[in-house]
């Protein structure tokens, strides 16, 4: 992989989520954030437990790099439900998984974030809650979560790899329901075992993400919810390579996780970070905010970063719709843009420092 630019006084590089050519906001926008050296993205119309094809992979890398930047992170490669359920197919669901990182890594893209959470890659009641000063944010609640009609609503957000049909969920559920906590362990471990040596081989960084909420919902298991459940993942396969996407709104809208702790304990297994702030509401309720509100405080956060050394491509995360823009819900440029600013600039000021 080419040598990283790196941010001010940080062994980090800014990025930003692209969602490919039906994405409002275009890489020509994206590149004139002045910090924005790199893209994370994905092919989204692969179907889940396909081989992701190496020529559409560069095809997508050639229209990054057409506007000056480089393709730093896939984000993300869904793994397929018979590799978390352990089912007996999920062996060759597992070589393909293996195959498609071996296409992004003679590429020379280094890095992939992706997730275990079961059927849902991540959950939010309201993806537009008003907020005093006029703009807009996702938010969880768990009472309207807990009204979710299963059996008249479809149920999908911007970003999953699946949108589910009630009878589809339905079944579904009921076979995640039928696994404890240890047995979807278990299958991430099987995953794991499998696919890190050839990550290791070619050298492509796997970046699971936290649970997003980081608790049970609908009856199923999560496990990469705490500082807890890092450690056992990361000890039960020690592998550097096997490592973890730092979300600090994941791991943020738990009061029990420590940010800076979870930084200073696992900071040389951290190879890619998601940086963004929630406001918590109750212990099972949380808004979204600007980088620099909320309960997150982003300048502790990006300081503990700094001072472990931490390694990796960073990008703001979900942001607020502000000043009338419209689209792809905590996927707009402004805010984005905004807090890709104010992230170089604590930065930039720790350097000075």
């Amino acid at each position: 992989m080419a040598v990283l630019a790196r941010l001010a006084g940080c062994d980090m590089r800014m990025t930003m989520r692209w969602y490919g050519t039906d994405d409002p906001v275009s890489l020509e926008y994206i590149r004139q954030v002045p910090v924005v050296q790199g893209i994370v993205t994905a092919l989204y119309d692969v179907p889940v437990g396909q081989v992701w094809p190496q020529a559409r992979l560069r095809g997508l890398q050639t229209l990054v790099e057409a506007e000056g930047l480089t393709l730093d992170v896939i984000e993300s490669i869904a793994i397929h439900d018979a590799i978390k359920l352990g089912l007996p197919e999920r062996d060759r669901y597992i070589d393909a998984y293996c195959q498609s990182i071996r296409h992004m890594a003679a590429l020379g893209i280094g890095v992939l974030c992706y997730n275990f959470m079961p059927v849902f890659d991540w959950m939010r009641t309201n993806l537009a809650m008003p907020l005093d000063d006029g703009s807009t944010a996702l938010s969880f609640h768990q009472a309207d979560f807990d009204r979710f009609d299963l059996d008249s609503e479809t149920i999908g957000l911007p970003g999953w790899s699946m949108v589910y049909t009630p009878a589809e969920l339905r079944d579904l559920l009921e076979q995640y329901q039928a696994l404890s906590a240890d047995d979807l362990f278990a299958n991430l471990v099987y995953f794991l075992e499998a696919v890190t040596p050839i990550a290791r081989e070619v050298g492509v960084k796997l970046a699971i993400h936290p649970d997003d909420p980081p608790w049970s919902i609908f009856g199923i298991p999560r496990i990469v919810s705490t500082a807890a459940d890092v450690a056992r993942l990361l000890a039960a396969v020690p592998d550097a390579h096997n490592g973890i996407t730092f979300c600090s709104g994941s791991f943020g809208a738990r009061a029990d996780n420590d940010l800076t702790d979870i930084i200073a304990q696992f900071s040389d297994r951290i190879h890619f970070v998601h940086l963004r702030s929630v406001k918590r509401t109750d212990e099972r309720d949380f808004h979204e905010v600007a980088h620099n509100h909320g309960d997150v405080i982003m300048r502790d956060v990006v300081a503990a970063l700094v001072a472990n050394q931490v390694d990796a491509p960073v990008r703001p995360d979900h942001g607020r719709m502000i000043w009338g823009e419209t689209g792809r819900a905590g996927y707009g440029l402004y805010d984005r843009a905004l807090g890709a600013m104010y992230l170089a600039g604590l930065c930039d000021a720790l350097q000075r420092k």
